[in-house]
């Protein structure tokens, strides 16, 4: 397990910094308290922490005076605010400033743990720097030497200092976001939000509020005005990923943005001026969507100002050992691997496969082979034996639960395998996080609680996994293409 992300609490009311303390410390956060917010800001300047909660109302210096100070001197630190009724229109202009977002007293504890998740991962996705070329790094990398990989650099400096918007399109797993992220922190919009939303992971009746906010009373259960990732991220830059499942009457919104560079929160007449630059990226045929009528050809236009093409792994097979012996420096303390190693016969053996989730799916190999191996050098039985648990799991969803556990039992009895229970986790796993994180469509407190974990202990399955948030229905896609002649 990676460190816990550190969380700075300002907050006078002892009773709810107390409440607060149990529940975020249960999920896993590491919570600093303080009760001023003079002394939170001193502390926030003078330490590391992944995100700042403050109440709006504070002795020393109030949360606005928090937000603007820290705003200069920490750009890429998330602040959330905690306000009563009576000062949400302060709490707003906070937003406009630059606080992530603003949470109403009383509020429900998954409310908040919500937002923190997601305030937590934009940090992380502005903070942790991403390495170009170099297998040698345990960090965040797009890794390959190979000629098509060397287009990809080219690009993403050519296009990294302009306004241009991006278009990222490639196969299901193969970086898009990564290739986001480095064009982000290469930028003159370095220093402000990025913020990520992955389109087909989100319902299409709550898609419009989370981009462009929404005003009290624009819809059921809409008690409070809600700031969008539009506004969140101005003066930055908004990923829109897989932006070719966002429905057409959507799309026609998001043009109008584009070209008059302002929004409209829903239920709202008040045009909010932004200044976003948006990448976008997609797996999907948008060529043939626009022929079916379910993409406009204008849109399309508008973001593919510079088009990037990322290579499947199939095409840059020279890649993976070193993107394998990247894998093993990432995952290798995990699996308390302290010289992690395979053979140069696994390595020949991953070339020869093919890759239907292409570099996400290697990695995962990757990974599971480390814990198979225990310390000792990969060979090519243990990558045999990992990439056959995914041959049973396609197995176990064409036979029925009798005849898999049937044949699990027998295995048992003739020693093939000597717990049952464990092999039936391991085979099931990898489905039942991403069917879980699917069918929550996206929602992590939901699929945490439908599988009885903590939010923070989801996020970090999902990353061993291979998956973020929105990948469920990518999996899903991925294993119904696998007979095709590409799996």
């Amino acid at each position: 397990m990676k460190n816990s992300p550190r969380i700075l609490l300002v907050e006078d009311d002892h009773a709810i910094a107390g409440g607060m303390r149990k529940v975020m410390e249960a999920e896993g956060y590491e919570l600093t308290v303080l009760t001023r917010g003079d002394e939170g800001c001193a502390c926030a300047l003078a330490e590391s922490f992944d995100l700042v909660i403050s109440d709006l109302k504070l002795p020393g210096a109030d949360g606005l005076a928090l937000v603007r100070r820290l705003r200069q001197a920490r750009p890429k630190l998330p602040i959330i605010l905690m306000t009563a009724h009576g000062t949400t229109e302060t709490a707003i202009e906070a937003t406009r400033w630059g606080a992530f977002d603003y949470v109403l007293k009383p509020f429900e504890m998954d409310e908040m743990l919500d937002l923190v998740g997601r305030a937590i991962e934009c940090s992380r996705l502005m903070s942790d720097p991403i390495e170009m070329g170099s297998a040698e790094s345990n960090r965040t990398a797009i890794i390959g030497q190979g000629r098509a990989m060397q287009i990809v650099y080219k690009e993403i400096g050519r296009v990294a200092a302009t306004k241009a918007t991006v278009l990222i399109r490639g196969e299901t797993g193969t970086g898009k976001e990564l290739v986001a992220r480095a064009i982000y922190q290469h930028s003159n919009r370095s220093s402000s939000p990025f913020l990520a939303v992955n389109c087909s992971a989100i319902p299409e009746s709550l898609l419009e509020s989370e981009l462009f906010g929404h005003e009290r009373g624009a819809f059921t259960n809409a008690d409070r005005r809600h700031i969008g990732r539009f506004e969140q991220a101005n003066g930055g830059t908004l990923f829109l990923d897989e932006i070719g499942d966002m429905n057409m009457n959507l799309q026609a919104k998001l043009l109008r943005v584009l070209q008059e560079t302002s929004i409209h929160r829903v239920g709202g007449c008040e045009s909010v001026p932004v200044d976003v630059r948006v990448i976008a990226a997609t797996h999907r045929d948008l060529e043939a969507a626009i022929q079916e009528k379910d993409f406009r050809e204008d849109l399309y236009y508008r973001l593919s100002v510079v088009t990037i093409q990322l290579p499947s792994l199939g095409q840059r097979t020279e890649d993976i050992p070193d993107l394998v012996r990247h894998f093993l420096l990432k995952h290798g303390p995990d699996a308390g691997a302290t010289r992690p190693s395979i053979h140069p016969e696994a390595l020949e053996y991953l070339k020869q496969q093919s890759w239907p989730g292409n570099v996400r799916e290697l990695e995962n190999v990757t990974r599971q082979a480390l814990l198979l191996a225990r310390n000792y050098t990969i060979s090519v039985d243990h990558i045999k034996e990992v990439m056959g648990k995914v041959r049973k799991l396609s197995d176990f969803n064409e036979q029925s639960h009798a005849v898999y556990i049937s044949d699990l039992l027998s295995k048992v009895e003739q020693n093939e395998t000597q717990n049952a229970l464990a092999q039936m986790m391991s085979d099931l796993e990898p489905e039942l996080y991403a069917q879980a994180i699917r069918r929550a469509q996206g929602n992590q407190a939901k699929a945490a609680r439908w599988l009885g974990i903590s939010r923070l202990r989801l996020r970090e399955k999902l990353r061993q996994l291979g998956l973020h948030p929105g990948q469920g229905q990518e999996a899903e896609e991925a294993k119904q293409k696998k007979p095709e002649s590409e799996a």
